[in-house]
């Protein structure tokens, strides 16, 4: 979300050895907090990105009584998901298998899935209602031991409750699901305070707040359609690859362009939009979505930052409007469950798709009176461009599959471009990698991932660099170009219930060639960043 990191004010960086000194306390501090709050809330977890953060929360399990939604992926969504970089997930869990201990780790059920086990008995007492409560807790720290404005660690971490009713016991209404969801977003952000790159090395980074996420509705109307209505967070939805999802950096789950293009980074973590998504499977192989809705989540002329919208309760009506289609393609086709054949050919699924947004977005060369933005006599008002767009394409295939059923390669590679050069700051952005699952003996659910992404400045944005060179001579203003980083990344399954990742990144030109506003005559140099975090689902 370039537009709104940008504008982050997020507290100054701890040194190094500050910072890994505290990292162990801060994450024992979120699971003793988190594990306090669980026993009145129960179980909670959106469903989502990874999201949830793809993309970054833990697959939910529900009760038994849910109806189960056909899963629209060609592989298994992976058992942990980080928010911001969120796999298909479908908007109901699977139902859990029955515990031994009541109270999870705590009665010496190590392997259940919530760390809290069934508390006690209050989920399957919930569950006869159609109730599905989760709780879960991530928390991680992110530094640069090179380049950036300075160097520095910060810590962060989101919170994530969400209540999913069955609308059958509670209405008599089968097929239908009522969501909520909401976060304590909490901690710094490296990005904007150290790096000042566009693809932010952490999908949790925003500003910290209490604030509503989702509220929808969805109703099935027999195995191949589906309708959701109410706030909707799209990162769940479109524009999603499967195995990016396995990464940190932001952009691996919500692209680099809706999230520097659209106003407020569109409705995506941490913010989510008014409309309705159809959703339909007109052949086991394909899969059609499309989705109306508010063109902007936050505020019509309010400043472009979340903290226009600061608890997710502000649903602007009169900002236009936002409509997104996208087309999906399996290989080999799933089954009415979502799943392919394992002995089957490799599976993959491609997408295509478009988004168009009819609001008003400012141009970046020019003000209202024609006059060049960089030139000393403008006014300073961009000037208005009506309507915005983009086009994408994802593509997710297993490329090798060993004996052991769980040890397999994958590749991902999703694109994004725009022809617009007038209104927005980014015009093409590509990503991609490859991910090994079960990559150690013994290490089934672990996932090792290479990934890269690249993010090109539009032409507007760079002849403003340009004039800024005519009619400013004296102040360095490098023409920006791109920006690219690389990502290894190893996802460690603990237990169930715990997921702890390593991650490093390294990020090449970062701002696409920025200047470094405490260093005059030289651009921002490349950054070495190394992090870490932990997903608790209780």
């Amino acid at each position: 979300m370039f537009l709104l990191r940008r504008q982050m004010s997020g507290a100054r960086p701890s040194s190094v050895s500050r910072a890994a000194a505290a990292l162990f306390p801060v994450f024992a501090a979120a699971f003793l907090a988190s594990a306090a709050e669980a026993a009145p809330a129960a179980d909670a977890t959106p469903g989502s990105a990874s999201t949830l953060p793809a993309t970054g929360i833990p697959a939910a399990d529900a009760s038994a009584s849910l109806p189960v939604l056909p899963a629209l992926s060609a592989e298994a969504a992976p058992d942990r998901r980080f928010r911001a970089q969120a796999s298909e997930a479908t908007a109901t869990p699977s139902a859990p298998a029955a515990s031994p201990g009541p109270w999870g780790v705590l009665s010496g059920d190590w392997q259940n899935a919530d760390l809290l086990g069934d508390l006690g008995g209050l989920r399957p007492a919930l569950g006869k209602y159609g109730i599905s409560v989760q709780l879960s807790e991530e928390a991680e720290t992110f530094g640069n031991l090179t380049g950036g404005v300075r160097q520095g660690f910060e810590v962060n971490g989101v919170t994530t409750a969400q209540v999913q009713l069955d609308t059958k016991p509670l209405f008599g209404l089968p097929g239908g699901i009522v969501s909520v969801s909401g976060f304590h977003i909490w901690g710094g952000a490296l990005s904007p305070s150290n790096l000042m790159n566009l693809q932010t090395v952490s999908g949790l980074e925003a500003f910290a707040s209490i604030r509503l996420w989702e509220l929808w509705w969805q109703q099935n109307f027999g195995p191949r359609f589906d309708v959701k209505v109410g706030e909707q967070s799209l990162d769940n939805e479109f524009m999603m690859s499967q195995n990016a999802g396995y990464f940190l950096n932001s952009v691996m789950g919500w692209p680099m362009l809706p999230s520097a293009n659209l106003t407020g980074g569109g409705p995506a973590y941490p913010l989510a939009g008014l409309g309705v998504r159809a959703r339909g499977r007109p052949t086991d192989a394909v899969t059609i979505m499309a989705g109306v809705f508010n063109g902007s989540p936050i505020p019509l002329n309010s400043p472009n930052t979340p903290l226009s919208n600061p608890n997710g309760v502000s649903f602007p009506l009169n900002t236009g409007v936002l409509a997104i289609a996208e087309l999906q393609y399996t290989v080999p086709a799933a089954d009415s469950s979502g799943k392919t054949p394992a002995d089957g050919p490799l599976p993959g699924t491609y997408k295509i798709g478009a988004w168009w947004d009819s609001e008003d977005f400012n141009s970046q060369q020019s003000d209202n009176m024609g006059v060049p933005l960089a030139d000393p006599a403008s006014d300073g008002v961009p000037a208005k461009k009506q309507g915005n767009y983009s086009i994408y394409a994802a593509a997710d295939q297993m490329i090798w599959r060993a004996g052991d059923p769980n040890r397999s390669v994958s590749a991902f590679l999703r694109a994004e471009m725009t022809t617009l050069q007038d209104r927005n700051p980014i015009g093409f952005a590509i990503n991609g990698g490859l991910t090994l699952h079960d990559p150690l003996p013994g290490r089934d659910n672990d996932v090792f991932g290479l990934g890269f992404g690249v993010a090109r400045v539009s032409a507007g944005a760079s002849n403003y660099d340009r004039q800024m060179q005519v009619f400013q001579p004296t102040v360095y203003t490098p023409v920006r170009g791109a920006e690219t980083f690389l990502e290894a990344t190893y996802q460690a399954q603990i237990l169930p219930a715990w997921q702890v990742q390593p991650d490093v990144q390294y990020i090449v030109n970062p701002g696409a060639g920025l200047a470094n506003p405490d260093a005059p005559n030289q651009t921002i140099k490349n950054e070495l960043v190394i992090g870490l975090r932990t997903t608790i689902t209780f």
